[in-house]
């Protein structure tokens, strides 16, 4: 099976199944906070090509314009419903129509801000940006509690550019080498299990996962 006749049919039977509960949250966002129940924002996608990315809003509106397009532990601009939603990972659910629309795949390195992609490695670069970002990673699994890092930092907006960015684009870059539907299958499983907490945020080499 190839992987974009992979991605549209777990995308859409993800949404099929998860119909319920993506009316739910939209309904709680919505009478949570003031402001539109999705939150897009300009990612790099394959080709260097940018896209909207769709997600639950999880923080006030005009929030971006206030501080940083990273978030830092207990962020004043997240709302009492963001916070839960970012925790279980939930608000991520609406890119399963950015697979449908074809700018992402279930499975891939996760997009970033054109910001942090000017900071790639010429080499990485072109090598992250050949393939379809994704939903999940291995990156995504072993950073799942990045902003409680970050909180740990004197200068968060360096240590992210300085050390967990520089991580995360070897495991892209070790993924788009050694990527399978076999190993695709593996990181969903993972994404679930750390979801529910029941798999460490552990390193994972992708090497070792054939």
């Amino acid at each position: 099976m190839s992987k974009r006749l992979f991605d549209i049919a777990f995308a859409g039977l993800a949404l099929l199944l998860l119909c319920p509960v993506l009316l739910a949250v939209a309904l709680w966002v919505r009478l949570d906070s003031p402001g539109p129940v999705f939150f897009r924002q300009q990612r790099v996608g394959q080709g260097g090509r940018p896209f909207s990315i769709y997600k639950f809003r999880t923080m006030h509106t005009g929030a971006e314009a206030v501080g940083p397009q990273i978030t830092v532990g207990q962020d004043a601009r997240i709302t009492r419903a963001g916070t839960w939603l970012r925790r279980s990972k939930l608000d991520e659910l609406p890119q399963f129509l950015n697979v449908l629309r074809g700018d992402m795949s279930v499975v891939g390195p996760r997009p970033e801000v054109p910001r942090y992609v000017a900071q790639y490695p010429a080499e990485m670069r072109q090598s992250v940006l050949s393939v379809r970002p994704g939903i999940t990673d291995l990156a995504s699994i072993a950073f799942r509690n990045e902003s409680e890092l970050l909180a740990c930092s004197p200068d968060p907006e360096r240590t992210y550019v300085e050390q967990i960015l520089p991580t995360k684009l070897r495991y892209a870059t070790q993924y788009v080498h050694t990527h399978s539907l076999w190993l695709d299958l593996q990181i969903i499983a993972w994404t679930v299990l750390a979801v529910l907490g029941l798999h460490s945020a552990r390193h994972q080499n992708p090497a070792d996962n054939p």
